[in-house]
């Protein structure tokens, strides 16, 4: 998940509609009986060829064919690539909903990370423009056709009647049933904000959070905040339009999550309950919220459409990456969206909004990449767990092995690499993977019953745990497949 596609470049519109063309009635054939309808009564009068303007005038001058709009500039960097996906597959782009980078090297729980790659080139300029300038034109002389016939069809018949039919209950008073998307909307909405971070120097951009507590600490990515931690400002404001300031309490960079706190928060926030994401199943329906492209308090709807999906991101900044065992899920979300919940059918938060895989083709003149209907979610249980460690102590606190693995893309599993970070010991001397037997070579292919293809998969699936949790690590050497038990040891900070 490394490189972001181009588009699929469209066929330029034609410059005006197909002009239509009279069928030339079959002449008489010699010998034959002359036809009592011979010659045909004239036809019809064709309106003008060619496209109208809006008022009925004349014809508009025809596009040029060979002018195409500017082609959309790529929101992020690149990431790295993530799971079984590898550079001499499809290329494609897996990018947090603010930015996306790359690492190439470290450890599992600690290590280097490669600076993000340069970003792709821009796509090629298509020919959309003209295709939507000629539906368009279309459009609006089907539409003052049918509104021009239906006056005269309601002037011929105008006998005095009416023949409106009114709702039995005003939209008011209508009820949704529990469950029902606009049910779990209206009782999830009053508890997401929409933050705004902007560091001392003024940049910054807009993200999404959920109310966590009734103190006011309000749940997010630690991407959407990243640039207000030193020295910056964040704001949240809630669907009623109340805005308040607020502060980080923590952030946890390799697992994207942060934590803020409203400033003179009020006393009637409504936390929103956490669900289990542990226990949902591919094809469980899906509720997204948050502000996509800016635009605040947008509803999306999907399903989970896999689980334990290896993703590794980043905020562009070059930065190191994080990396997760995501929620995959196509409801859509888009840059803006982050940090915002995903909800199950009852509305309780499973994931936060995280990262999407991109084509790369910015949308509404923005110039970012939007959604192609593959989201990612950090699942909800390793969230609540990292949100209640930077509360009480401010920095997260990480799980690992004490062994520093290989990033490249592979699809045979995690190798120990040859030396460690910073060029220390591969393996730490008396640590989890020391005392368990791993030595530099060793290829893990599996943590538990979750297979493992790349050093990213097995640093995601080592931070679903939490440090004191006993895993069983299968691994190959020389040749032969081997089995121990490791129990995880932990890091403090993002160091």
């Amino acid at each position: 998940m490394s490189t972001e596609n181009e588009g699929t470049e469209v066929p330029p519109a034609p410059s005006a509609p197909p002009v239509p063309v009279d069928t030339p009635a079959a002449s008489p054939q010699a010998g034959s009986a002359p036809d009592a309808n011979w010659p045909p009564p004239p036809p019809a009068a064709y309106p003008a060829p060619g496209p109208q303007t809006a008022d009925g005038g004349g014809q508009p001058p025809a596009a040029d064919p060979t002018t195409q709009p500017p082609a959309a500039d790529h929101l992020t960097t690149q990431p790295p690539a993530a799971g079984p996906v590898s550079p001499q597959q499809a290329p494609d782009a897996t990018q947090p909903l603010w930015g996306a980078g790359a690492g190439s090297a470290g450890a599992a729980g600690v290590g280097p990370y490669q600076q993000p790659p340069a970003a792709a080139p821009k796509p090629p300029r298509g020919g959309r423009g003209g295709l939507i300038a000629a539906v368009l034109v279309a459009a609006l002389v089907a539409g003052g056709l049918g509104g021009g016939l239906g006056y005269t069809l309601a002037k011929n018949d105008d006998n005095g009647s009416s023949t409106t039919v009114s709702a039995s209950d005003s939209g008011g008073d209508f009820k949704r049933d529990p469950g029902t998307v606009a049910a779990v909307s209206a009782k999830a909405l009053p508890s997401t904000v929409t933050i705004e971070a902007e560091s001392s120097n003024g940049e910054g951009g807009t993200g999404t959070g959920f109310v966590f507590d009734t103190e006011g600490h309000i749940i997010t990515n630690n991407h959407v905040v990243a640039d207000a931690v030193d020295g910056g400002k964040v704001t949240a404001t809630f669907p009623d339009g109340k805005k308040y300031d607020a502060e980080v309490v923590g952030h946890a960079q390799g697992y994207d999550v942060a934590v803020i706190k409203l400033k003179s928060a009020p006393s009637n926030l409504k936390p929103l309950t956490l669900g289990d994401s542990d226990k949902v199943a591919v094809g469980d329906a899906t509720i997204a919220i948050g502000a996509p492209f800016g635009l605040s308090n947008t509803v999306t709807t999907g399903i989970i459409s896999a689980k334990n999906r290896p993703v590794a991101s980043s905020d562009g900044s070059g930065s190191q990456a994080s990396y997760m065992s995501a929620l995959q899920t196509d409801a859509s979300i888009n840059p803006g969206n982050s940090g915002g919940p995903l909800l199950d059918a009852r509305g309780n938060v499973i994931g936060i909004n995280s990262a999407i895989q991109s084509s790369g083709n910015g949308g509404f003149g923005t110039g970012q990449s939007g959604s192609i209907g593959l989201g990612f979610a950090i699942p909800i249980n390793q969230a609540e767990y990292v949100a209640q460690e930077l509360i009480e102590n401010g920095k997260p606190v990480y799980a690992r092995i004490g062994a520093s693995v290989s990033l490249q893309d592979t699809t045979g599993g995690a190798k120990i690499t040859d030396t460690g970070a910073g060029g220390s010991e591969p393996v730490e001397p008396g640590g989890p993977a020391d005392r368990a037997g791993l030595k530099p070579g060793d290829v893990i292919t599996k943590l538990d019953d979750r297979v493992i293809d790349s050093g990213p998969t097995l640093i995601g699936e080592i931070w679903t745990h939490k440090p004191g949790d006993k895993v069983t690590l299968t691994y190959e050497r020389d040749g032969r497949t081997r089995t121990v038990d490791v129990t995880l040891d932990s890091r403090v900070g993002d160091s």
